[in-house]
């Protein structure tokens, strides 16, 4: 055990189980994303299949957002009511199921039941691995460590679109049944990790604190000083009631990462779309560009988070936010094609690598272990608020068939509000957990 500077013992994990715990969260990270991926890839042949109309696509999109939604913000409160580990199995559990059950839909409604609960839960993982991993990895290397977790989104892409291009030609249905197998090689490795010490740590305390067992809790507190409600039950009050430095991080943060969500529809989502109808871009090289940015944004990521623990995480969002914005205008008044390719490489990195890479891991050092699963759990979901607001307003911007003005509101005037990062806290990289908020 290590002391720290508050007097407060810290047991730290062996270094071959945070290998273990790493590598079991990247792989689980990397197929929730697979999952999610699977679905944009494949809708074109499932468009087909199942003969869904364009106000069809509206309403799966719905459904799937609205699951990402709610599904998350109960992963986030069950993580702090019945703890981390649990939630985190069952998040991959069900994306396992339901990516399976995908092969049997027969019609448009079941497609929406099924791809809703996949991608809800899929999504989730997001929430309950940021809450695990960072309160597991220590202090010293936490922003860099989660990093690399991060790092499973673009290898789900690759994962997704290598599958997809060997295995396509046996119809999608085959395609959605083969990633049962590595998601459930997962699940069983995560069988093996463990509860969160911190989490369990605080549930120990406020069944000491019920009970009215002040010896108890005074024994907790020595192995860490943390606080738990005064009644000892979960209460999200403090997080959307009670003003103070909690409720206004927690704003401040949903502000940006709305803001985040909106941009990333034009610069992400519709990016293929943009690519080929106004930069003249093939298919294949539109999806070239894809492939090798989110190839190359694995290493991005591992920045963002190397850069987080020498500056601050703060300090690279800050950065990197405020890139976005003229980024994005070299990006729509870049004619030759290398200029195009250079210009997106850099906006993806952007909004993806180094904001990623060091964001998620800020999030999780803003709140307290007795609401952090609540309060990651709400961000991820307003995330998901952005990206429908970003897809309404693209459906609406370009119904007046100006192009360039939808660019310019969607990914730069949008993106101008995650300057909202100015506003955010500076917490300095390395401090414990307990050390930074209680």
């Amino acid at each position: 055990m290590d002391r720290t500077s508050s007097g407060t013992f810290l047991e730290q994990p062996s270094r071959h189980y945070l290998k273990f715990l790493i590598i079991v969260a990247l792989a689980g990270f990397g197929l929730a994303s697979y999952d999610v991926n699977l679905l944009v890839l494949a809708l074109p042949d499932i468009v087909k299949s199942l003969g869904i109309s364009e106000s069809g696509l509206g309403v799966l999109g719905f459904f799937v957002y609205g699951a990402q939604f709610f599904i998350t913000l109960c992963a986030g409160y069950a993580m702090d009511r019945f703890g981390r580990r649990g939630v985190w199995m069952l998040c991959l559990t069900g994306t396992a199921l339901f990516t399976g059950l995908t092969y049997f839909v027969q019609n448009f409604w079941q497609l929406v039941l099924v791809r809703a609960i996949a991608s809800g839960l899929a999504y989730a993982e997001l929430a309950v691995s940021i809450t695990i991993v960072n309160e597991q990895v220590p202090a010293k290397h936490r922003g860099l460590l989660y990093s690399i977790v991060q790092g499973g989104w673009p290898l789900g892409v690759f994962l997704a679109s290598g599958v997809y291009l060997t295995f396509g030609r046996f119809g999608w249905r085959f395609v959605f049944l083969l990633g049962v197998l590595p998601i459930a090689a997962v699940i069983f490795g995560r069988y093996f990790v463990r509860e969160s010490d911190r989490f369990e740590q605080v549930k120990s305390l406020r069944k000491a604190v019920r009970q009215g067992d002040q010896a108890a809790v005074e024994a907790l507190l020595l192995k860490r000083k943390v606080t738990v409600e005064p009644e000892g039950r979960v209460t999200i009050r403090e997080l959307f009631a009670d003003p103070g430095p909690i409720r206004r991080q927690l704003v401040l943060i949903s502000i940006t990462w709305i803001f985040y969500g909106i941009t990333v529809v034009a610069t992400n989502f519709y990016i293929v779309y943009w690519l080929t109808k106004y930069k003249n871009f093939s298919g294949s090289a539109a999806s070239t560009l894809l492939l090798a940015c989110g190839g190359i944004g694995f290493f991005f990521y591992i920045l963002g988070g190397w850069l987080g623990e020498r500056w601050g995480r703060r300090e690279v969002i800050i950065l990197s936010g405020v890139l976005v914005a003229p980024l994005t205008l070299f990006f729509l008044v870049a004619q030759q094609q290398w200029l195009v390719v250079v210009a997106y490489f850099l906006l993806y990195q952007a909004t993806n690598g180094t904001w990623s890479g060091a964001g998620y891991a800020y999030q999780a050092e803003s709140f307290p272990t007795r609401i952090r699963g609540t309060a990651v759990g709400f961000l991820s979901a307003i995330q998901v608020l952005g990206f429908v607001f970003g897809s309404i307003l693209w459906t609406i911007l370009s119904g007046f068939g100006r192009p360039r003005l939808t660019w310019l509101i969607l990914a730069t005037a949008a993106s101008l509000g995650m300057w909202t990062t100015l506003l955010l806290r500076r917490i300095p990289p390395g401090q414990e957990l307990e050390a930074i908020v209680q």
